[in-house]
């Protein structure tokens, strides 16, 4: 009412609406007073959380209400100031005297029911306590913006996570890094799908309430695997009605927990868009790692009726090479198939039946025949089939397999005649016979060991397959491997007593490092640097043999101990070891058999076989005996060993070498 219509009222009604304002003014003021009474005591912190709570109050939603509402009955006349609870035992009244509703729909968060744990949130977990504000209020604990931030202080509560084994770990920092949590938390305003929007599952009216949590084990969750296109589909509903109307969607609705949902394919809290080169759907990721895992699965396909091999198929076609090769623009399975609405080649309004192949194909390659786009794309291991690129497919498999049949061919005959001309030649007795068999023991029995040992940690690699590929194949497999460890520890202790006779005396003493070694290795490196010119006049032994003879030593050591432990496992548990004892064990022998087949490839071949002065190979393995050449270049300063295919030197020059005395007179005798 104006002041004008004031004036011109009768007298009697200004006084009493003066009056009535008077009269009620204690009534409007009651609770504000009553705030104000609390705020003698409460107007600092009760805690970090909850704030001063009479100020927060005050600006909450529940400003219009007092104390007493939520925390009963105050006794003022038994305020007792000195007490640690001035005024007693104050009694919570739950929310749910004025929130029924939402009481009645709250009774489970997860798999636990409420009030049964108290890990369990509470009604001021979410909203908070004397500062809840409106759902509509960006200030809101519970605002779509802010509502990850308010789910996060559980969900990334490592005790809280172990203790309840909560399955999604860190599903929070997924979702802010998602195209869901850039979307709103990034721009601050709602534009995307929050917690509430999944997880809010059908309360009794049949409406989503965001105080219905359910576990994605529960029917009625709108995260169970069969209402997830329904819950995506909230927000996306032309692509939910194509799923649904897809092959997917079909056996989805048929009840089929194999069939793939939304999540499937996209992820859960991490969903990020199709361009992005990290995403499961890009372009290039979408054949190997969305498609693949299930239309390669051999129990789904059979349990399905599909054919296998289709992602190798693809891979070996010109659109699969294009596309790892990092093409984007380039046909990959939803290219054909379409990404939602999938159906099989016998339903006339799929894209790949045969009456639509033309217009699919035609989105890429515009003008394309009827009889090309009729072409066999999935043709296993052909790729894009013509009869002409199968032609030339033929061709090249027998140019390859002539071409480098002849090669290999040619250089294994040169190799051995290499080696058969080296024999020929005046030649040194490197190693006694009994060194010899020492090394074939031990040759022999390592490569088994390599062969055996990698196959079953590469079991489906093609090599694995088709030495031990057959039934039973791996579990021999075992055996020839425990059998092989037996043959190398043997040809272990063999050459331990081999070091105490005469002659592995002077090989242990001559393997031992000496100064000479270091001088050795300096002078090599200058070599390689073409800072010297000559190498280094090597003993019987050089630095590189002692240092692989003492790996070895090394590694069987290592091998044999931790192989014992991996054979006879139960022996971890009767020594009182701790857990885990047999996973370090697994560990150091996997990673140590790494180190000594490199070693042997990498160092002791070259050195044997590739090194330009011992090609096509140093023959000592064969029977202990070397070319005279090669022994007087890698050994100018070592033993003048007798032969038999050339006179020895004179004794004066080995007479201060007690070995080279010492192996004449066993070739003597």
């Amino acid at each position: 009412m104006s002041l004008l219509k004031l004036r011109h009222s009768p007298r009697w009604i200004p006084p009493a609406i003066i009056l009535t304002l008077i009269l009620a003014a204690p009534v409007f003021a009651e609770p504000e007073q009553e705030l104000e009474g609390c705020a003698k005591c409460h107007s600092q912190a009760v805690s970090r959380e909850i704030g001063p709570p009479a100020e927060l109050l005050a600006k909450s939603i529940h400003s219009d209400l007092s104390c007493d509402d939520c925390h009963g009955d105050i006794d003022a006349d038994n305020v007792n100031l000195e007490s640690e609870h001035p005024h007693g035992d104050i009694q919570l009244i739950g929310c749910a005297e004025c929130h029924e509703d939402e009481s009645e729909v709250y009774k489970k968060h997860g798999r636990l029911e409420v009030h049964t744990d108290p890990d369990i949130p509470e009604c001021w977990d979410c909203h908070g306590h004397h500062d809840i504000l409106p759902v509509a209020d960006q200030r809101s604990r519970v605002h779509p913006v802010n509502l990850p931030k308010t789910c996060l202080k559980c969900h990334t509560n490592l005790n809280m996570l172990a203790k309840h084994e909560v399955l999604r770990a860190g599903p929070v920092e997924m979702y802010e890094s998602s195209v869901h949590g850039q979307a709103t938390t990034e721009k601050g305003i709602y534009l995307s799908a929050t917690c509430n929007d999944c997880h809010s599952s059908p309360g009794p009216d049949g409406a989503p309430s965001a105080h219905r949590i359910l576990s994605p084990r529960d029917p009625e969750s709108t995260t169970y695997h069969f209402n997830i296109p329904d819950t995506c589909g909230k927000c996306h509903k032309p692509i939910s009605r194509d799923f649904w109307e897809g092959i997917h969607g079909q056996f989805v609705a048929r009840g089929e927990m194999a069939a793939p949902v939304c999540t499937t394919c996209h992820g859960e809290h991490g969903i990020i868009p199709p361009d992005d080169p990290n995403s499961p759907v890009s372009p290039t990721h979408v054949a190997e790692q969305t498609c693949a895992p299930c239309h390669e699965s051999a129990v789904l396909n059979e349990k399905f009726g599909l054919p296998g091999g289709r992602l190798a198929s693809y891979i070996d076609s010109y659109h699969g090479l294009k596309s790892k090769a990092g093409d984007l623009k380039v046909a990959n399975c939803s290219s054909c198939h379409g990404a939602h609405r999938i159906l099989p080649s016998t339903d006339p309004t799929s894209s790949i039946n045969a009456s639509n192949l033309r217009h699919t194909c035609g989105k890429c390659h515009p003008g394309i025949t009827e009889d090309l786009a009729q072409t066999k794309i999935h043709e296993t291991g052909a790729g894009l089939h013509t009869g002409w690129a199968e032609f030339f497919r033929k061709l090249y498999i027998v140019l390859i397999v002539a071409t480098i049949g002849l090669m290999l061919l040619h250089n294994i005959g040169d190799w051995f005649r290499k080696v058969r001309d080296a024999k020929k030649l005046p030649h040194v007795q490197r190693l006694s016979m009994n060194e010899v068999m020492q090394h074939w023991a031990l040759m022999v029995s390592f490569i088994v060991l390599v062969i055996t040992g990698f196959s079953l940690r590469f079991s489906e690699s093609w090599w694995s397959r088709l030495i031990f590929g057959w039934e039973g194949g791996f579990e021999i497999r075992g055996d020839i491997h425990r059998g092989a460890a037996v043959v190398m520890t043997a040809t272990s202790i063999w050459h331990l007593f081999y070091m105490f006779t005469h002659r592995g005396r002077h090989w242990v003493r001559d393997m031992v490092l000496a100064m000479s070694d270091f001088t050795h290795v300096w002078q090599n490196s200058l070599y390689f640097l073409g800072l010297r010119a000559e190498e280094p006049k090597y003993k019987r032994f050089s630095y590189m043999e002692k240092a692989e003879y003492w790996a070895l030593v090394w590694g069987t050591i290592i091998m044999t101990g931790t192989g014992i432990f991996l054979w006879f496992d139960y022996l971890a548990n009767r020594l009182g070891l701790p857990k885990g004892f047999l996973d370090v064990m697994l560990v150091i022998h996997y990673y140590e058999a790494w180190l000594a087949t490199l070693a042997i490839l990498v160092w002791h071949v070259y050195h044997t076989v590739f090194k330009p002065t011992v090609y096509p190979m140093n023959t000592a393995w064969l029977a202990g005996r070397m070319s005279k050449v090669m022994y007087d270049h890698e050994h100018p300063d070592g033993p003048r060993l007798k032969g038999r295919k050339f006179r020895p030197r004179l004794e004066e020059e080995v007479e201060d070498n007690a070995l080279g005395s010492h192996d004449e007179e066993e070739h003597e005798h």
